[in-house]
């Protein structure tokens, strides 16, 4: 006679750690490639709904980032995400961790991250051609934490994780963005970035 199999219970998430996770989603995917008519569209609405010209930083943000997606289109966005991200030298903006640790590309940080992703039980996905310490593999990193460890367990892997790989640089990489010429749309999606993390920075603070 077999065994009974014993079911793992799905964890318990929060409205907050639902938004959480969906904004880290929102940022892997915005950095990941420029957003097409869809996704705009999906963030004209977001920002009507979440956005406040006279509210929080992160309101605000919200609020700038659905006007920028509704007075741009698809086509310009691809645009400016190649002139800034896509380079067969050196990007006009890095998006690698290792870059704004050390001023370099496939350094320590990078080798200490896979050690990590590693004992998480995570890699590298197949057909990806960015390396693991790139914000967008970040941010499905910490989306990942959330949606899995809602837990004090895993509230301790999510800080410091976030402490780690994102902490240290988010801010450089968002002043980047917003001091770039002839950029629209990203030193925008920049601002939200700054200001969803900082959100972040100060709630894992508290638990500390």
């Amino acid at each position: 006679m077999n065994a009974p199999m014993m079911l793992q219970p799905e964890p318990v998430h929060s409205d907050e750690d639902r938004a959480r996770a969906d904004h880290y989603a929102l940022l892997a995917r915005l950095f990941q490639a420029a957003p097409d008519e869809a996704l705009l569209a999906a963030l004209v609405e977001a920002g009507s709904a979440l956005g406040e010209p006279g509210g929080s930083a992160f309101q605000q943000a919200w609020a700038a980032l659905g006007e920028a997606a509704a007075a741009t289109d698809a086509g310009r966005v691809g645009e400016e995400f190649d002139a800034l991200f896509v380079s067969v030298s050196k990007p006009r903006v890095m998006l690698n961790a290792s870059w704004y640790l050390t001023g370099f590309l496939q350094e320590e940080p990078l080798a200490d991250l896979r050690a990590d992703l590693a004992e998480l039980g995570l890699g590298r996905r197949r057909g990806v051609s960015e390396t693991e310490d790139h914000l967008a593999a970040i941010a499905e990193v910490m989306r990942h934490l959330v949606l899995t460890g809602p837990d004090e367990a895993g509230l301790a892997r999510q800080r410091r994780f976030f402490a780690r790989y994102l902490a240290p640089w988010f801010v450089p990489l968002a002043d980047a963005l917003a001091t770039t010429p002839d950029a629209h749309f990203y030193p925008v999606a920049g601002s939200l970035l700054r200001a969803f993390l900082e959100l972040e920075r100060e709630a894992f603070d508290m638990i500390s």
